[in-house]
């Protein structure tokens, strides 16, 4: 999707709500013929911004339904257009109406995905962090995501990126004095030092950032956690107990669980999905034998390893005896409802009864917090992109702070240049096409 594809001159209109039968649907219109598309379907167009009860009216005069309308003159508005929206019954009828009623208003045609958002940000309205922070909180599903997202959508993302550049912008007018005034190639020391010094500090910043990135993106995506041990260690029993209803199939004969069964869950904010596995134990059938296989592997990706062992029967060998895991490990003891010895060293729960469930929970909830220092209000990259433009920019810092009395002023300018110039990538204040076209296509049409 290019620039011209999506033609401003035009008018476009979609569905701003969830399809389906509902008390009420809202049509979204942007454009230079917003004005007269209101005029000719609802007859006059209200003060700005004052919710209007009309009759919406088709081609020819004939009632379609009775809305709330209002109208928003650009810039002043979401996407910087004349806005209109009608919020009409929420009738699959009533809303193909208004809809075919509208595409016959000319150059008034169907909004493509995202592009109400695409126009605010060619408008200047929302920058490129804030439109994924819009769309991080429109998927989020827990009450973390939902604040992490808000906080990115209200510029928390946008203001640190613009200090950082503000501040390579500074030690580059410090260069550009250097170039203007001085009859020399070589940087002065003093020059030299002070720029050394504010980029020391911009250093420490953007590697902080970088420390904690780890936790924005998992809490965009999501943790994962593996139930693990010995068939029969009541791993099923404790992933239906924590999903609340019947996901895995629980039997007393071992092997059971073959594959990988998945659940996301609401961890108390955190988004998680819980992973149960097959049993771990020497096995003759081939089927089951893949499915230890794909444990092990899962093991060494999960963020946490809950290692389950009943309470009761020999006790399966440590988890590290049987493979190496790549992640933290919780050993739980199982089925304490049943009787039998419980290790003092480990958490013990029944998930038949929800004994030690909620101590589980809570642990899980910690770990998992410990993980990116779960609290801090400095977490500011979500994504991959964000790091990646971060990481690019500390590379040219790096060049610039390891460069010589010698050097020539020109050189670490440069270096200065292409460091300002990664971190506009955050913002997209150069050139990001290719994640445009990505993000934007990612949302609904009436977004």
């Amino acid at each position: 999707m290019t620039r011209k594809d999506h033609a401003i001159s035009d008018t476009i209109f979609a569905p701003a709500s969830a399809p389906g039968r509902a008390g009420v649907a809202i049509i979204r219109i942007s454009g230079p013929k917003t004005r007269q598309a209101f005029h000719e379907i609802a007859g006059i167009v209200p003060p700005l911004r004052q919710s209007t009860l009309r009759i919406l009216r088709d081609e020819v005069g004939a009632p379609i339904d009775q809305a709330l309308c209002l109208y928003f003159e650009g810039p002043m508005s979401f996407t910087g257009e004349d806005v209109a929206e009608f919020h009409i019954h929420g009738s699959p009828a009533v809303l193909s109406a208004c809809l075919l009623r509208l595409s016959k208003i000319d150059a008034c045609r169907i909004a493509e995905p995202g592009e109400f958002i695409r126009r605010a940000f060619e408008n200047g309205k929302l920058d490129l962090s804030a439109v994924e922070g819009l769309a991080d909180l429109i998927d989020a599903e827990t009450e973390i995501q939902r604040k992490q997202a808000l906080r990115q959508l209200q510029g928390g993302l946008t203001r640190e990126s613009d200090r950082w550049r503000a501040s390579l912008i500074e030690v580059l007018a410090l260069f550009d004095a250097e170039l203007d005034f001085s009859d020399e190639a070589d940087v002065e020391p003093h020059i030299l030092n002070r720029a050394r010094e504010l980029l020391s500090k911009l250093s420490g910043e953007m590697r902080d950032a970088l420390a904690h990135a780890s936790w924005g993106e998992r809490v965009r995506e999501g943790f994962v956690v593996l139930l693990s041990g010995p068939p029969n260690s009541g791993k099923s029993t404790l992933l239906n107990a924590l999903a609340k209803r019947d996901v895995a199939i629980v039997a007393d004969r071992p092997g059971t669980t073959r594959d990988l069964i998945e659940v996301k869950l609401d961890l108390k904010g955190l988004p998680v999905l819980v992973i149960d596995s097959a049993g771990i134990r020497d096995a003759a059938d081939e089927i089951e034998n893949e499915g230890i296989r794909r444990t092990i592997d899962q093991a060494q990706r999960a963020d946490i390893v809950l290692w389950l062992q009943p309470g009761l029967g020999d006790r399966a060998p440590p988890m590290r005896d049987i493979f190496e895991a790549g992640s933290p490990v919780i050993e739980v003891i199982t089925q304490i409802d049943k009787g039998g010895v419980i290790d003092q060293k480990a958490l013990a729960i029944s998930a038949k009864t929800g004994q030690g469930m909620d101590l589980l929970v809570s642990t899980l909830f910690d770990q998992l917090g410990r993980l990116g220092n779960f609290g801090r209000a400095s977490v500011l990259l979500t994504r991959e992109r964000h790091r990646a433009a971060v990481e690019e920019a500390l590379e040219f810092i790096d060049r610039a702070m390891n460069s010589g009395h010698g050097t020539g002023v020109e050189l670490i300018a440069e270096e200065i240049r292409l460091a300002a110039r990664a971190i506009g990538k955050i913002t997209g204040n150069v050139s990001v096409d290719d994640v445009l076209d990505r993000l934007f296509s990612s949302f609904c049409i009436g977004k």
